[in-house]
Protein backbone atom coordinates (compact mmCIF):
# COMPACT_ATOMS: atom_id res chain seq x y z
CA UNK A 1 0.00 0.00 0.00
CA UNK A 2 1.50 3.34 -0.98
CA UNK A 3 0.97 6.55 0.93
CA UNK A 4 0.66 9.69 -1.12
CA UNK A 5 3.44 11.48 -1.31
CA UNK A 6 5.63 13.91 -1.43
CA UNK A 7 8.92 15.43 -1.04
CA UNK A 8 11.94 15.92 -3.25
CA UNK A 9 15.29 16.52 -1.69
CA UNK A 10 19.01 16.01 -2.06
CA UNK A 11 19.98 12.43 -2.70
CA UNK A 12 22.50 10.11 -1.15
CA UNK A 13 25.44 10.96 -3.41
CA UNK A 14 26.46 13.80 -5.72
CA UNK A 15 23.30 15.73 -4.96
CA UNK A 16 21.08 13.07 -6.55
CA UNK A 17 17.37 13.70 -6.02
CA UNK A 18 15.21 11.40 -3.95
CA UNK A 19 11.48 11.03 -4.31
CA UNK A 20 9.85 10.18 -1.01
CA UNK A 21 7.08 7.67 -1.54
CA UNK A 22 6.44 5.82 1.66
CA UNK A 23 5.15 2.28 1.30
CA UNK A 24 3.17 0.61 4.06
CA UNK A 25 3.69 -2.89 5.33
CA UNK A 26 2.52 -5.48 7.75
CA UNK A 27 0.85 -7.84 5.33
CA UNK A 28 -2.43 -5.95 5.46
CA UNK A 29 -3.20 -7.30 8.92
CA UNK A 30 -3.92 -5.61 12.22
CA UNK A 31 -0.91 -5.07 14.47
CA UNK A 32 0.36 -7.85 16.70
CA UNK A 33 -1.19 -7.79 20.17
CA UNK A 34 0.80 -5.49 22.48
CA UNK A 35 3.10 -4.47 19.66
CA UNK A 36 5.27 -1.42 20.31
CA UNK A 37 3.71 1.88 19.43
CA UNK A 38 6.09 2.29 16.55
CA UNK A 39 6.97 -0.56 14.33
CA UNK A 40 6.22 -2.21 10.98
CA UNK A 41 8.35 -1.50 8.03
CA UNK A 42 8.31 1.08 5.41
CA UNK A 43 10.03 2.08 2.28
CA UNK A 44 10.78 5.74 2.05
CA UNK A 45 12.66 7.35 -0.73
CA UNK A 46 14.83 6.19 -3.56
CA UNK A 47 17.23 7.77 -6.01
CA UNK A 48 15.95 8.85 -9.38
CA UNK A 49 18.70 6.73 -10.91
CA UNK A 50 21.34 4.42 -9.41
CA UNK A 51 24.34 6.55 -8.56
CA UNK A 52 26.36 4.50 -6.11
CA UNK A 53 29.38 2.45 -7.06
CA UNK A 54 30.13 -0.53 -4.83
CA UNK A 55 33.26 0.02 -2.76
CA UNK A 56 32.89 -2.86 -0.29
CA UNK A 57 31.46 -6.37 -0.36
CA UNK A 58 27.70 -6.77 -0.31
CA UNK A 59 26.00 -7.18 3.08
CA UNK A 60 24.55 -10.64 3.75
CA UNK A 61 23.52 -10.65 7.42
CA UNK A 62 22.32 -8.21 10.08
CA UNK A 63 22.86 -8.79 13.79
CA UNK A 64 21.42 -6.59 16.56
CA UNK A 65 21.95 -8.45 19.85
CA UNK A 66 20.08 -5.92 21.98
CA UNK A 67 16.77 -6.77 20.27
CA UNK A 68 17.48 -10.35 19.21
CA UNK A 69 17.83 -9.70 15.47
CA UNK A 70 19.90 -12.21 13.48
CA UNK A 71 18.64 -11.92 9.91
CA UNK A 72 19.73 -12.67 6.40
CA UNK A 73 19.60 -9.66 4.08
CA UNK A 74 17.88 -9.50 0.72
CA UNK A 75 18.42 -6.88 -1.97
CA UNK A 76 15.88 -4.06 -2.25
CA UNK A 77 15.59 -1.98 -5.39
CA UNK A 78 12.99 0.43 -6.69
CA UNK A 79 9.36 -0.16 -7.53
CA UNK A 80 7.78 1.13 -10.72
CA UNK A 81 6.57 4.29 -8.95
CA UNK A 82 10.08 5.11 -7.75
CA UNK A 83 9.51 4.06 -4.15
CA UNK A 84 11.83 1.74 -2.26
CA UNK A 85 10.89 -1.92 -2.25
CA UNK A 86 10.17 -3.65 1.04
CA UNK A 87 10.71 -7.33 1.80
CA UNK A 88 7.77 -9.48 0.67
CA UNK A 89 7.27 -11.05 4.11
CA UNK A 90 8.10 -10.37 7.77
CA UNK A 91 11.59 -11.85 7.41
CA UNK A 92 14.30 -11.14 6.36
CA UNK A 93 15.35 -7.50 6.43
CA UNK A 94 16.59 -5.93 3.21
CA UNK A 95 19.30 -3.52 2.11
CA UNK A 96 18.84 -0.80 -0.50
CA UNK A 97 21.22 -1.44 -3.39
CA UNK A 98 21.03 2.19 -4.55
CA UNK A 99 22.71 3.51 -1.41
CA UNK A 100 26.32 3.02 -0.26
CA UNK A 101 27.19 -0.43 1.02
CA UNK A 102 27.70 -0.75 4.78
CA UNK A 103 31.19 0.42 5.64
CA UNK A 104 31.56 2.71 2.62
CA UNK A 105 31.36 6.47 3.02
CA UNK A 106 27.74 7.57 3.12
CA UNK A 107 24.46 6.24 4.53
CA UNK A 108 23.73 2.55 4.03
CA UNK A 109 19.97 1.94 4.22
CA UNK A 110 18.02 -1.10 5.40
CA UNK A 111 14.29 -1.73 5.86
CA UNK A 112 12.18 -4.44 7.48
CA UNK A 113 8.70 -5.25 8.74
CA UNK A 114 7.53 -5.05 12.32
CA UNK A 115 4.75 -7.55 11.82
CA UNK A 116 3.32 -9.72 9.08
CA UNK A 117 -0.03 -11.46 9.08
CA UNK A 118 -0.36 -11.04 12.82
CA UNK A 119 3.14 -12.20 13.72
CA UNK A 120 6.16 -10.12 14.80
CA UNK A 121 8.51 -9.15 11.97
CA UNK A 122 12.26 -8.72 11.89
CA UNK A 123 12.14 -5.11 13.16
CA UNK A 124 9.41 -5.64 15.77
CA UNK A 125 11.58 -4.19 18.57
CA UNK A 126 13.56 -1.68 16.51
CA UNK A 127 12.31 1.34 18.45
CA UNK A 128 13.74 -0.17 21.66
CA UNK A 129 17.31 0.47 20.56
CA UNK A 130 19.27 3.09 22.48
CA UNK A 131 22.35 5.20 21.73
CA UNK A 132 25.58 3.19 21.80
CA UNK A 133 23.82 -0.13 21.05
CA UNK A 134 25.78 -2.11 18.48
CA UNK A 135 24.67 -3.26 15.03
CA UNK A 136 26.84 -5.70 13.08
CA UNK A 137 26.64 -6.21 9.33
CA UNK A 138 28.35 -9.31 7.93
CA UNK A 139 29.53 -9.07 4.33
CA UNK A 140 29.91 -11.51 1.45
CA UNK A 141 33.72 -11.52 1.65
CA UNK A 142 33.66 -12.79 5.25
CA UNK A 143 34.35 -9.39 6.79
CA UNK A 144 31.98 -7.48 9.04
CA UNK A 145 31.45 -3.90 10.13
CA UNK A 146 30.04 -2.63 13.41
CA UNK A 147 27.89 0.47 13.87
CA UNK A 148 26.87 2.25 17.06
CA UNK A 149 23.39 3.71 17.35
CA UNK A 150 23.43 7.50 17.65
CA UNK A 151 19.68 8.11 17.81
CA UNK A 152 16.25 6.54 17.29
CA UNK A 153 13.72 8.94 15.80
CA UNK A 154 10.02 8.85 14.93
CA UNK A 155 8.58 10.87 12.03
CA UNK A 156 5.16 11.36 10.51
CA UNK A 157 5.23 9.67 7.09
CA UNK A 158 4.20 12.95 5.45
CA UNK A 159 7.29 14.57 6.94
CA UNK A 160 9.87 11.90 6.23
CA UNK A 161 13.39 13.39 6.70
CA UNK A 162 14.84 12.56 3.30
CA UNK A 163 18.00 14.64 3.71
CA UNK A 164 18.77 13.22 7.15
CA UNK A 165 18.32 9.63 5.99
CA UNK A 166 19.79 9.71 2.47
CA UNK A 167 21.91 12.86 2.45
CA UNK A 168 25.66 12.89 1.91
CA UNK A 169 27.93 11.97 4.82
CA UNK A 170 31.68 12.35 5.26
CA UNK A 171 31.80 9.02 7.11
CA UNK A 172 30.16 5.58 6.99
CA UNK A 173 26.66 5.53 8.44
CA UNK A 174 23.69 3.18 8.67
CA UNK A 175 19.94 3.85 8.70
CA UNK A 176 17.38 1.21 9.67
CA UNK A 177 13.80 2.06 8.68
CA UNK A 178 10.49 0.63 9.80
CA UNK A 179 7.01 1.92 10.62
CA UNK A 180 5.58 3.22 13.86
CA UNK A 181 2.99 5.43 15.45
CA UNK A 182 -0.70 4.59 15.43
CA UNK A 183 -2.19 1.82 13.33
CA UNK A 184 -4.66 3.24 10.82
CA UNK A 185 -7.26 0.52 10.41
CA UNK A 186 -8.78 2.12 7.32
CA UNK A 187 -5.41 2.24 5.54
CA UNK A 188 -4.19 -1.01 7.13
CA UNK A 189 -0.88 0.59 7.95
CA UNK A 190 0.97 2.75 10.46
CA UNK A 191 1.09 6.55 10.48
CA UNK A 192 4.79 7.13 11.20
CA UNK A 193 8.28 5.91 10.44
CA UNK A 194 10.93 4.84 12.93
CA UNK A 195 14.49 5.54 11.79
CA UNK A 196 17.57 4.30 13.61
CA UNK A 197 20.67 6.36 12.87
CA UNK A 198 24.08 4.74 13.47
CA UNK A 199 27.73 5.48 12.72
CA UNK A 200 30.59 3.11 11.95
CA UNK A 201 32.70 2.04 14.91
CA UNK A 202 36.39 2.30 13.96
CA UNK A 203 38.10 -1.07 13.78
Amino acid sequence: MTFPGSTRARGALAGALLTVLVTGCGGGSAPVEAAPTATASSSPAAPVAPVVAATTAAPVRLLIPEIGVDSDLMELGLQADGSLEVPPTGFPAGWFTGAPMPGATGPAVMAGHVDWEGEPGVFYDLRSLEPADRITVARADGSSVVFAVTSVEQFDKDEFPTDAVYGDLDHAGLRLITCGGSFDASERSYTDNIVVFADLVPA
